[in-house]
């Protein structure tokens, strides 16, 4: 089991702290980025901060982790219709967005090996689903790839994560609270 340094022992970044906190209560702020030389407690502040969060309400085995309080894919949208919708709560999560993740990953894609042994396209989530209603975090956010940056600047500003792979259209919410790091050491953003 991992454990996890709590948020309030990190001693001074006061700044970094109130920051991160500001954007856990609005996501609407649009992300925190944090620089800093290593070592100064970036990563650590951004995994802590996920054990203040309280837990939310989301769509029992939806592939996007719809937040019931917010907007549905379609999936939970007719099952909403139709009066079988079922809810968990769960603690909110930080995930990592990987340096040399590719954009099939970030957004998802076709599930090949469904495709293949039961001839159905169907999809694959990506990291956006998984970060639907969590922490979004990007660990030397200065070192991705342009396009990447792009792509998570659109979702983050929409709410929507919009997937069009061989003839399938996905439209699914992806809120997350967007937390970036980067050493200025290591270059500066574009």
């Amino acid at each position: 089991m991992n454990r996890v340094f709590p948020f309030t022992a990190i001693v001074g970044q006061e700044k970094m702290k109130k920051a991160l906190i500001l954007n856990a209560i609005n996501p609407r702020i649009g992300g925190v980025l944090i620089r800093g030389e290593k070592g100064t407690a970036k990563s650590t502040a951004v995994r802590a901060l996920a054990d203040l969060l309280p837990e939310i309400e989301v769509v029992e085995d939806c592939p996007f982790n719809c937040n019931i309080e917010g907007d549905l894919c379609d999936i939970c949208r007719e099952k909403k219709k139709r009066g079988t919708l079922k809810t968990v709560k769960r603690k909110m999560k930080v995930v990592d967005l990987p340096i040399g993740c590719t954009e099939d990953r970030v957004i998802g894609t076709l599930d090949i090996e469904k495709a293949i042994k039961e001839g159905v396209k169907a999809l694959e989530p990506g990291i956006l689903a998984e970060a639907n209603g969590n922490i979004l975090y990007i660990d030397e956010v200065n070192l991705l790839d342009d396009h990447i940056v792009d792509i998570l600047l659109d979702v983050a500003a929409t709410g929507w994560n919009i997937i069009e792979r061989e003839g399938i259209k996905v439209k699914h919410p992806s809120r997350f609270i967007l937390v970036g790091t980067m050493n200025p050491e290591e270059g500066e953003l574009r």
